[in-house]
């Protein structure tokens, strides 16, 4: 099925999360390795990695021609959690690791409203 034009800013969402992705994690195997502490580091890479996982979601959403009520949910949650981890590393300012499970909690609901579009389809 080819992707209606009600569902392309889900799939570009997904598309232009997956890019930063992919640099920003060569970014942090290559130029944070060094300038990081270990903990600090698996900060920013755990952020890399549910930003992929949102990313590869919105582009299997995207890609079924539906409008998702989910895409919305996944696109925020996922700026809001990693971009957290992403300045938290960089800056080691703490505090906005409160401000992480916001956006876990949204990519959550994100997964949970897709599940429930596929099954209303």
């Amino acid at each position: 099925m080819t992707p209606s034009s009600r569902s392309f800013p889900t799939l570009q969402a997904g598309a232009v999360l997956a890019a930063l992705g992919v640099a920003l994690g060569a970014f942090g195997a290559h130029a944070l390795k060094s300038q990081l502490s270990a903990d600090l580091l698996a900060s920013f890479e755990t952020g890399v990695r549910y930003q992929m996982y949102a990313a590869l979601a919105l582009i299997a959403l995207g890609s079924t021609g539906r409008p998702q009520r989910a895409g919305l949910w996944l696109t925020l949650g996922a700026v809001i959690f990693s971009g957290s981890l992403y300045v938290l590393a960089l800056s080691g300012v703490r505090w906005l690791g409160a401000i992480t499970p916001i956006g876990g909690a949204l990519m959550i609901g994100g997964f949970v409203l897709a599940a429930l579009d596929v099954r209303r389809a």
